[in-house]
Protein backbone atom coordinates (compact mmCIF):
# COMPACT_ATOMS: atom_id res chain seq x y z
CA UNK A 1 0.00 0.00 0.00
CA UNK A 2 2.80 2.39 0.93
CA UNK A 3 4.62 1.57 -2.33
CA UNK A 4 1.48 2.29 -4.39
CA UNK A 5 0.94 5.66 -2.65
CA UNK A 6 4.58 6.58 -3.24
CA UNK A 7 4.28 5.75 -6.95
CA UNK A 8 1.14 7.90 -7.22
CA UNK A 9 2.85 10.83 -5.48
CA UNK A 10 5.89 10.51 -7.69
CA UNK A 11 3.72 10.45 -10.81
CA UNK A 12 1.80 13.54 -9.62
CA UNK A 13 5.02 15.48 -8.99
CA UNK A 14 6.49 14.48 -12.34
CA UNK A 15 3.31 15.46 -14.17
CA UNK A 16 3.21 18.81 -12.39
CA UNK A 17 6.88 19.45 -13.15
CA UNK A 18 6.37 18.66 -16.86
CA UNK A 19 3.35 20.95 -17.02
CA UNK A 20 5.24 23.72 -15.23
CA UNK A 21 8.15 23.49 -17.67
CA UNK A 22 5.79 23.54 -20.64
CA UNK A 23 4.03 26.65 -19.35
CA UNK A 24 7.35 28.36 -18.72
CA UNK A 25 8.46 27.64 -22.27
CA UNK A 26 5.21 29.00 -23.71
CA UNK A 27 4.77 32.08 -21.59
CA UNK A 28 6.39 35.39 -20.92
CA UNK A 29 9.85 35.30 -22.48
CA UNK A 30 11.17 36.14 -25.91
CA UNK A 31 10.63 33.75 -28.79
CA UNK A 32 13.83 34.93 -30.48
CA UNK A 33 16.10 35.37 -27.51
CA UNK A 34 19.61 34.34 -26.61
CA UNK A 35 18.53 31.79 -24.04
CA UNK A 36 18.15 34.02 -20.98
CA UNK A 37 15.41 36.28 -22.34
CA UNK A 38 17.67 39.33 -22.40
CA UNK A 39 19.10 41.46 -25.20
CA UNK A 40 22.07 43.83 -24.95
CA UNK A 41 21.93 47.02 -27.03
CA UNK A 42 24.62 49.68 -27.37
CA UNK A 43 23.59 53.32 -27.03
CA UNK A 44 25.18 56.63 -26.11
CA UNK A 45 24.94 57.62 -22.46
CA UNK A 46 25.81 61.32 -22.85
CA UNK A 47 23.63 62.70 -25.65
CA UNK A 48 20.45 64.44 -24.39
CA UNK A 49 17.55 63.93 -26.77
CA UNK A 50 19.39 61.08 -28.53
CA UNK A 51 20.81 58.67 -25.97
CA UNK A 52 21.18 59.63 -22.32
CA UNK A 53 21.59 57.83 -19.01
CA UNK A 54 20.04 60.13 -16.41
CA UNK A 55 21.39 60.51 -12.85
CA UNK A 56 18.58 58.29 -11.55
CA UNK A 57 19.52 55.50 -13.94
CA UNK A 58 16.84 55.98 -16.58
CA UNK A 59 17.55 55.87 -20.33
CA UNK A 60 16.00 58.48 -22.61
CA UNK A 61 16.30 59.81 -26.15
CA UNK A 62 15.33 59.16 -29.74
CA UNK A 63 17.81 56.30 -30.17
CA UNK A 64 16.55 54.69 -26.96
CA UNK A 65 12.97 54.86 -28.23
CA UNK A 66 13.99 53.41 -31.60
CA UNK A 67 16.02 50.62 -29.98
CA UNK A 68 13.17 49.76 -27.61
CA UNK A 69 10.74 49.56 -30.55
CA UNK A 70 13.10 47.26 -32.49
CA UNK A 71 13.62 45.05 -29.45
CA UNK A 72 9.86 44.67 -29.03
CA UNK A 73 9.53 43.62 -32.67
CA UNK A 74 12.26 41.03 -32.03
CA UNK A 75 10.31 39.64 -29.10
CA UNK A 76 11.74 41.49 -26.10
CA UNK A 77 9.96 43.68 -23.58
CA UNK A 78 11.59 46.91 -22.41
CA UNK A 79 12.50 45.22 -19.11
CA UNK A 80 14.48 42.60 -21.05
CA UNK A 81 16.89 45.19 -22.51
CA UNK A 82 20.35 45.59 -21.03
CA UNK A 83 21.79 48.93 -22.16
CA UNK A 84 25.52 49.14 -22.77
CA UNK A 85 27.46 52.35 -23.28
CA UNK A 86 28.79 52.61 -26.83
CA UNK A 87 31.27 55.52 -27.20
CA UNK A 88 31.99 56.54 -30.79
CA UNK A 89 35.46 54.98 -30.85
CA UNK A 90 34.25 51.66 -29.39
CA UNK A 91 31.14 50.87 -31.44
CA UNK A 92 32.83 48.54 -33.95
CA UNK A 93 34.66 46.65 -31.21
CA UNK A 94 31.47 46.11 -29.20
CA UNK A 95 29.75 44.68 -32.27
CA UNK A 96 32.61 42.48 -33.48
CA UNK A 97 33.31 41.11 -29.98
CA UNK A 98 29.65 40.19 -29.49
CA UNK A 99 29.26 42.46 -26.46
CA UNK A 100 26.02 43.82 -27.94
CA UNK A 101 23.35 42.47 -30.28
CA UNK A 102 23.29 45.76 -32.16
CA UNK A 103 24.17 49.45 -31.73
CA UNK A 104 21.78 52.41 -31.95
CA UNK A 105 24.06 55.33 -31.13
CA UNK A 106 23.91 58.23 -33.62
CA UNK A 107 25.94 55.86 -35.81
CA UNK A 108 26.56 57.38 -39.25
CA UNK A 109 26.68 54.88 -42.10
CA UNK A 110 29.85 55.22 -44.20
CA UNK A 111 32.09 52.99 -46.31
CA UNK A 112 34.91 52.84 -43.77
CA UNK A 113 32.60 51.47 -41.10
CA UNK A 114 30.81 49.14 -43.52
CA UNK A 115 34.14 47.38 -44.05
CA UNK A 116 34.00 46.32 -40.38
CA UNK A 117 30.28 46.00 -39.55
CA UNK A 118 26.92 45.84 -41.30
CA UNK A 119 24.06 48.30 -40.92
CA UNK A 120 20.29 48.26 -41.03
CA UNK A 121 18.42 51.43 -41.94
CA UNK A 122 19.05 54.30 -42.09
CA UNK A 123 16.40 55.42 -39.62
CA UNK A 124 17.31 59.13 -39.34
CA UNK A 125 19.10 61.79 -41.40
CA UNK A 126 21.06 64.39 -39.46
CA UNK A 127 23.50 67.07 -40.63
CA UNK A 128 26.76 68.22 -39.13
CA UNK A 129 26.41 71.64 -37.53
CA UNK A 130 28.09 73.91 -35.00
CA UNK A 131 27.00 74.85 -31.50
CA UNK A 132 28.29 78.22 -30.30
CA UNK A 133 27.59 80.61 -27.43
CA UNK A 134 24.59 82.83 -27.99
CA UNK A 135 26.76 85.95 -28.13
CA UNK A 136 29.02 84.49 -30.86
CA UNK A 137 28.89 86.57 -34.06
CA UNK A 138 32.15 85.76 -35.85
CA UNK A 139 31.40 82.13 -36.74
CA UNK A 140 28.90 82.13 -39.59
CA UNK A 141 30.48 79.62 -41.99
CA UNK A 142 32.82 76.64 -41.80
CA UNK A 143 35.91 78.58 -42.89
CA UNK A 144 35.61 80.81 -39.83
CA UNK A 145 36.74 77.85 -37.73
CA UNK A 146 40.29 78.04 -39.12
CA UNK A 147 41.24 80.61 -36.49
CA UNK A 148 39.12 79.11 -33.70
CA UNK A 149 39.30 76.39 -31.08
CA UNK A 150 36.93 73.63 -32.10
CA UNK A 151 35.83 70.69 -29.98
CA UNK A 152 34.55 67.30 -31.06
CA UNK A 153 34.52 63.68 -29.89
CA UNK A 154 37.25 61.14 -30.61
CA UNK A 155 36.21 58.79 -33.41
CA UNK A 156 33.34 60.91 -34.71
CA UNK A 157 32.92 61.63 -38.40
CA UNK A 158 32.42 65.31 -37.55
CA UNK A 159 35.99 65.73 -36.32
CA UNK A 160 37.39 64.00 -39.39
CA UNK A 161 35.22 66.05 -41.70
CA UNK A 162 36.45 69.33 -40.26
CA UNK A 163 40.14 68.46 -40.48
CA UNK A 164 39.96 67.00 -43.98
CA UNK A 165 37.39 69.16 -45.72
CA UNK A 166 35.99 72.15 -43.88
CA UNK A 167 38.62 73.91 -41.80
CA UNK A 168 42.01 72.14 -41.85
CA UNK A 169 43.65 74.91 -39.81
CA UNK A 170 41.16 74.82 -36.96
CA UNK A 171 42.58 74.09 -33.53
CA UNK A 172 40.71 70.80 -33.10
CA UNK A 173 40.44 69.34 -29.62
CA UNK A 174 39.00 65.86 -29.28
CA UNK A 175 37.58 64.41 -26.07
CA UNK A 176 35.96 61.16 -25.05
CA UNK A 177 32.48 62.62 -24.55
CA UNK A 178 30.34 65.55 -25.64
CA UNK A 179 29.84 66.75 -22.07
CA UNK A 180 33.54 67.67 -21.90
CA UNK A 181 33.20 69.72 -25.09
CA UNK A 182 30.09 71.40 -23.73
CA UNK A 183 31.88 72.36 -20.52
CA UNK A 184 34.71 73.84 -22.58
CA UNK A 185 32.27 75.81 -24.70
CA UNK A 186 30.49 77.17 -21.65
CA UNK A 187 33.75 78.20 -19.96
CA UNK A 188 35.18 79.78 -23.11
CA UNK A 189 38.00 77.24 -23.44
CA UNK A 190 36.70 76.37 -26.93
CA UNK A 191 34.80 78.47 -29.46
CA UNK A 192 32.52 75.87 -31.01
CA UNK A 193 31.34 72.30 -30.65
CA UNK A 194 30.72 70.31 -33.81
CA UNK A 195 28.68 67.19 -34.27
CA UNK A 196 25.30 66.26 -35.69
CA UNK A 197 22.53 68.83 -35.40
CA UNK A 198 20.21 66.39 -33.62
CA UNK A 199 22.76 65.94 -30.84
CA UNK A 200 23.45 69.67 -30.60
CA UNK A 201 19.71 70.38 -30.45
CA UNK A 202 19.41 67.97 -27.55
CA UNK A 203 22.11 69.80 -25.61
CA UNK A 204 20.68 73.24 -26.39
CA UNK A 205 17.22 72.14 -25.26
CA UNK A 206 18.35 71.03 -21.80
CA UNK A 207 16.83 73.20 -19.10
CA UNK A 208 20.18 74.21 -17.63
CA UNK A 209 21.50 75.24 -21.06
CA UNK A 210 18.54 77.10 -22.50
CA UNK A 211 19.55 80.55 -23.69
CA UNK A 212 23.28 79.86 -23.45
CA UNK A 213 23.95 78.22 -26.82
CA UNK A 214 22.68 78.33 -30.39
CA UNK A 215 23.03 76.25 -33.55
CA UNK A 216 24.53 78.02 -36.54
CA UNK A 217 22.15 76.19 -38.91
CA UNK A 218 24.94 75.11 -41.27
CA UNK A 219 24.28 71.79 -42.97
CA UNK A 220 27.93 70.81 -43.27
CA UNK A 221 27.31 67.16 -44.15
CA UNK A 222 24.72 64.41 -44.40
CA UNK A 223 24.73 61.93 -41.52
CA UNK A 224 22.45 58.93 -42.14
CA UNK A 225 22.08 57.05 -38.85
CA UNK A 226 22.08 53.26 -39.09
CA UNK A 227 21.72 50.30 -36.75
CA UNK A 228 25.15 48.69 -36.44
CA UNK A 229 25.30 44.89 -36.31
CA UNK A 230 27.76 42.06 -36.83
CA UNK A 231 29.02 41.72 -40.37
CA UNK A 232 27.23 39.03 -42.33
CA UNK A 233 24.17 38.80 -40.06
CA UNK A 234 21.63 39.23 -42.86
CA UNK A 235 18.82 37.64 -40.86
CA UNK A 236 19.03 40.26 -38.10
CA UNK A 237 19.48 43.03 -40.67
CA UNK A 238 16.25 41.99 -42.38
CA UNK A 239 14.31 41.82 -39.10
CA UNK A 240 15.50 45.26 -38.01
CA UNK A 241 14.70 46.82 -41.40
CA UNK A 242 11.21 45.36 -41.18
CA UNK A 243 10.81 46.87 -37.70
CA UNK A 244 12.01 50.27 -38.95
CA UNK A 245 9.50 50.20 -41.81
CA UNK A 246 6.69 49.42 -39.38
CA UNK A 247 7.88 52.17 -37.03
CA UNK A 248 7.58 54.73 -39.83
CA UNK A 249 4.17 53.53 -41.01
CA UNK A 250 2.42 53.32 -37.65
CA UNK A 251 3.39 56.86 -36.60
CA UNK A 252 5.88 55.86 -33.91
CA UNK A 253 8.81 57.50 -35.73
CA UNK A 254 7.07 60.89 -35.80
CA UNK A 255 6.12 60.55 -32.14
CA UNK A 256 9.70 59.76 -31.11
CA UNK A 257 10.99 62.82 -32.99
CA UNK A 258 8.42 65.10 -31.37
CA UNK A 259 8.98 63.68 -27.89
CA UNK A 260 12.75 64.13 -27.99
CA UNK A 261 13.41 67.18 -30.17
CA UNK A 262 10.17 69.16 -30.04
CA UNK A 263 11.26 71.56 -27.31
CA UNK A 264 14.38 72.57 -29.28
CA UNK A 265 12.38 73.65 -32.36
CA UNK A 266 14.59 71.30 -34.34
CA UNK A 267 13.68 71.09 -38.02
CA UNK A 268 14.31 67.45 -38.78
CA UNK A 269 14.40 65.74 -42.16
CA UNK A 270 11.60 63.28 -43.03
CA UNK A 271 12.16 59.61 -42.24
CA UNK A 272 14.75 58.35 -44.75
CA UNK A 273 14.34 55.48 -47.17
CA UNK A 274 15.86 52.23 -45.98
CA UNK A 275 18.81 51.39 -48.23
CA UNK A 276 20.99 48.97 -46.22
CA UNK A 277 19.56 45.66 -47.39
CA UNK A 278 22.57 43.58 -48.34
Amino acid sequence: MFTMKLRKATLTIATGLTLSLALTACGGGSDSGDGDGKITIGIKFDQPGVGLKTPDGEYTGFDVDVATYIAKELGYDAKDIEWKQAPSAERENLIRNGDVEFVVASYTINDERKAKVDFAGPYFLAHQDLLVRTDETKITKAEDLNSKKLCSVTGSTSAQNVKKELAPDADLQEFGGYSECLNGLQSGAVDALTTDDAILAGFAAQKEHQGKFKLTGLKLSNEPYGIGLKKGDKELQGKINKALEKMQKDGSWDKFVKDNFGSANYKNEPAPEITETS
